[in-house]
């Protein structure tokens, strides 16, 4: 799976960034759609129009951490992995049986979104499994971006020449744009468009980018890391018509 946001959507974090990054524009000329429909015949891709685009494919998947795609309301999602508790999940949204993982994360994403005065975090560690997903709302302009604590799906994160976000479950997809300003996208935590990087085993917790380094001593953006020394503040998740919408501000 591929997605690529632009800034107003997803700010990359500073840390991601490398001096020498060697980076190239993920979207001019639609670049990095058309190297990853060239390495994955048969793929989908959605244009988000000046937001950024998001693409899958079926193509060697792994069968024991399938990729999903749906859209419901405007709401894209793809999804990677297989969750655990799908049947809990089903009660507590008000799902039918026919309901897969993917429109789990939909449909847990709207009632944060519309409903939920609580904390994403929360609603992060109950899904339990192996998975990582990346979530566009187009009506709010927003992403919401997790993967489990044990970093069970391949999962990488980058900024390109333009400081577009760049993810992928493929690290190669995402330095074929990016360089050396790309790291795998950090365990047990989750990415919103206003809130930035969290974790949602930590929430309470300051994050801090550790730069990485490879075998050359080049410095390969940075891993992320739960500050156990500096708490931040938090807010529960205003509703829809409240002063400050959820969607703006996580």
């Amino acid at each position: 799976m591929l997605a690529v946001f632009d800034k107003s959507v997803a700010k990359s974090p500073e840390g991601l960034q490398s001096p020498q990054s060697n980076s190239v524009s993920a979207v001019k000329d639609g670049f990095l759609a058309q190297h990853f429909s060239s390495v994955h015949p048969g793929s989908v891709t959605v244009n988000l129009g000046t937001s950024g685009l998001l693409a899958y494919s079926l193509h060697k998947q792994n069968p024991l951490l399938p990729r999903l795609f749906a859209v419901v309301d405007d709401i894209f999602c793809l999804f990677q992995g297989h969750l655990e508790n799908v049947a809990n999940l089903k009660q507590q949204y008000g799902l039918n049986k026919t309901a897969t993982e993917v429109t789990i994360i939909i449909e847990a994403y709207r009632t944060l979104r519309d409903r939920g005065p609580y904390p994403a975090a929360q609603v992060v560690r109950d899904f339990q499994g192996k998975f990582a997903f990346i979530l566009y709302d187009s009506s709010a302009s927003t992403a919401f971006i997790a993967a489990d604590a044990d970093g069970n799906v391949p999962f990488a994160w980058g900024t390109d020449a333009d400081g577009n976000l760049v993810l992928s479950d493929e690290a190669e997809i995402v330095t074929k744009s990016c360089g050396n300003s790309f790291a795998p996208f950090p365990k047990g935590f989750f990415f919103t468009t206003s809130g930035g990087l969290s974790s949602f085993e930590h929430p309470l917790n300051e994050v801090k980018p550790v730069p990485r380094v490879d075998s050359s001593g080049q410095v390969c953006g940075a891993n992320f890391k739960v500050d156990a020394e500096t708490k931040k503040e938090t807010t529960g998740m205003p509703r829809v018509g409240s002063a400050a919408n959820w969607s703006n501000n996580i």
